[in-house]
């Protein structure tokens, strides 16, 4: 529990093969990034880099110097592996081929 003067959040980052979430109490007034530093998480996940990674907070993309609320969950998005327009446009396009065979 957050004491006068200070917030409590959530951290959290999903790799492949493992997740972690923080719970931190910060100064009121701090950014999201101040709150990504101080989770610890760019020291277990090296892979992190805040130029590339995307952040948000409950879901809802934000930039690093958002200011945080009590309560909130800041969460770090890893970079997609594919662009999700063009991986739906390939499966319809298995779908419309596998439904021409069935015919």
């Amino acid at each position: 529990m957050a004491g006068a003067g200070e917030i409590c959040v959530e951290v959290a980052y999903a790799a492949a093969d493992r997740q972690a979430v923080k719970m931190l109490s910060l100064p009121v007034g701090s950014h999201v990034e101040a709150a990504i530093r101080a989770s610890g998480l760019l020291e277990l996940f090296p892979e992190i880099d805040l130029t590339v990674n995307r952040v948000g907070v409950f879901g809802e993309r934000v930039e690093l110097d958002t200011e945080l609320r009590d309560g909130e969950r800041v969460e770090i998005y890893r970079p997609l592996l594919a662009d999700p327009k063009q991986a739906r446009q390939k499966r319809a396009r298995a779908k419309n081929r596998k439904a021409r065979r069935a015919r």
